[in-house]
């Protein structure tokens, strides 16, 4: 098939990118720059412009881009930078295909368990409402912008990932170096829930998403049993061989990181429903696989 990926240099886009073309498929990277050669296509997502021969042939669309929600503290102009680069970019993506005499298939839209919010020790699944908090809000916004897509026929999914196990990038890659040093401890109270994956199956699940067209709409991208933080914490000096004592109290997260703490205390305790009704099958369902396997990759 013939593939186009935005976000393709990003942590989770280089690897899907790395794995379709392992499989021979074509893969068509949309960039802000002028492209280098025949694989690349521009886009301008702030200007809503997307070269449609980049599109032309596509099976299907897979639109990862967005600035890190980690990468700095949130100062009103970030936070609108967060906020712009995932609606406007949406929207580019899903306006671009709509305009198609023959638009690909499917569009897949990565998206963030933040969606739910702070859902405590409850369980959520796809069906729950969203949450409250910017996180919540955005992620209501960056998916409404897909609209121009769906109602046009195009199959759309949302690809809501949790936290991502690797150690090449992202939040957990943050945390290796830290654990490494014997320096890793609980965040707050370590009672909140991570919903984590591995970078394999994170990988292969949208890749299943693409190739099972009886998925549409929003699909968590979880591992099936979230833990608590502290368990987190645990399984990761287990692994590394590290003490794991050390605790980041809540005061100086917030003092550190701003508003972005909440989201970094606060629990989310998601299970992958209509994956695994889907028939997609987890290699590395457990947190201490999926960090050893982080460590081998």
């Amino acid at each position: 098939m013939r593939i186009a990926v935005t976000g393709a240099t990003g942590l989770i886009g280089s690897a899907l990118g790395r794995s379709l073309k392992a499989d021979g498929h074509e893969l068509v990277r949309f960039v802000r720059r002028e492209p280098a050669g025949p694989g690349e296509a521009r886009w301008d997502p702030a200007r809503g412009y997307v070269d449609p021969a980049g599109l032309a042939g596509c099976a299907a669309v897979v639109h990862l881009a967005g600035a890190g929600v980690g990468d700095h503290r949130w100062t009103a102009a970030y936070k609108r930078e967060i906020r712009d680069s995932r609606v406007k970019g949406t929207a580019a993506i899903a306006s671009a295909v709509a305009a198609m005499d023959e638009p690909p298939a499917t569009l897949v839209c990565g998206t963030a368990v933040g969606y739910y919010g702070d859902t405590g020790d409850r369980w959520v699944d796809e069906d729950a409402p969203a949450g409250e908090g910017f996180l919540s809000e955005v992620c209501v916004a960056w998916e409404a912008a897909a609209a121009p897509a769906r109602d046009a026929g195009v199959r759309t999914v949302f690809a809501r990932t949790g936290l991502v196990v690797s150690a090449e990038g992202g939040a957990w890659g943050k945390l290796f170096p830290v654990f490494r040093a014997g320096i890793g401890g609980r965040l707050g109270n370590g009672r909140q829930y991570w919903s984590h994956i591995s970078m394999h199956d994170e990988i292969a699940a949208l890749r299943h998403i693409i190739d099972t067209p009886a998925l549409a709409g929003p699909v968590n991208l979880t591992a099936p049993e979230p833990l608590t933080n502290r368990e987190v914490t645990a399984a990761m000096g287990r692994v590394l061989h590290r003490p794991a004592v050390f605790a980041v109290p809540a005061p100086v997260m917030r003092a550190v990181l701003g508003e972005f703490a909440q989201d970094v205390l606060g629990s989310q305790r998601v299970r992958p429903a209509r994956l695994l009704e889907s028939g997609f099958v987890f290699r590395y369902p457990g947190i201490e696989e999926s960090i050893r396997a982080a460590l081998e990759a």
